[in-house]
């Protein structure tokens, strides 16, 4: 049997509640552009269906019956960099802290030797902002690989965020355990073979988490050991 060598993280809602900073920017870029655009809680749980920030601004076009037309790629691209700019600053001033466990949970299993890997449909910048605030470390110091965003042509519900980190580290499914926080995240990673730990955020409670090998509410009273014996369960019901 396989064991585990491991931890696979998303970002969004996982490592830490940044849903709401996400939408608090998009407001604020919005609020700066001109734009008459104003997302709500309810509105972006919905806005959250779709994965990606330009394809959800793309998809807010339509739903709001706007003209499209009027917001080609550069344009959408344009304040999406602001929204990751304007997030950047929430994240510095301490409005991102990382979830309960997350931060023990990553101390004790570098320090047994496990690897450390992110799949995330988030941008590179605002997941290297998160960890450097945080950790007081870069991203790469503390994850052998990051896939992000920018590094596949379909985001979450297809596994390709969670197959190119398998990829990178030469592991099979069977050594990994993946923390995810959405329907669409564990979609993803059950897509690719993987044992998943579903910890529910803001924005995501009470949606179907049937397929998770577990759920609870976050890390904080979870060990290295209970996640081996998830780890291990998972295999032996494979």
């Amino acid at each position: 049997m396989d064991s585990l060598a491991c931890l696979i993280f998303d970002v969004d809602g996982t490592l830490a509640e940044t849903e709401e900073q996400h939408r608090i920017a998009f407001n604020d870029v919005f609020a700066a552009e001109g734009l008459d655009w104003w997302w709500d809680r309810e509105l972006y749980r919905r806005l959250l269906g779709v994965t990606g920030g330009r394809e959800r601004m793309r998809y807010w076009l339509e739903l709001s019956g706007r003209d499209p037309a009027a917001f080609d790629d550069a344009r959408l691209r344009a304040l999406h960099e602001a929204k990751n700019r304007r997030l950047a600053e929430r994240i510095v001033a301490g409005h991102c802290p990382l979830r309960p466990g997350v931060a023990r949970i990553i101390a004790a299993a570098r320090a047994a030797g496990l690897r450390l890997a992110v799949a995330t449909t988030t941008s590179r910048v605002n997941i290297e902002t998160l960890v450097a605030t945080a950790f007081g470390r870069p991203a790469d110091a503390v994850f052998d690989t990051l896939v992000t965003g920018e590094d596949v042509r379909a985001k979450k519900p297809d596994p390709e965020a969670y197959l190119n980190v398998l990829e990178r580290l030469s592991l099979r499914p069977a050594q990994c355990l993946v923390f995810e926080d959405s329907a669409i995240g564990l979609a993803a990673a059950r897509a690719a073979g993987l044992a998943t730990i579903v910890t529910p955020s803001a924005y995501t409670l009470g949606e179907d988490f049937v397929s998770a090998q577990m759920v609870v509410d976050d890390l904080s009273a979870l060990t290295l050991d209970d996640l081996g014996r998830v780890h291990a369960a998972a295999l032996a019901r494979a």
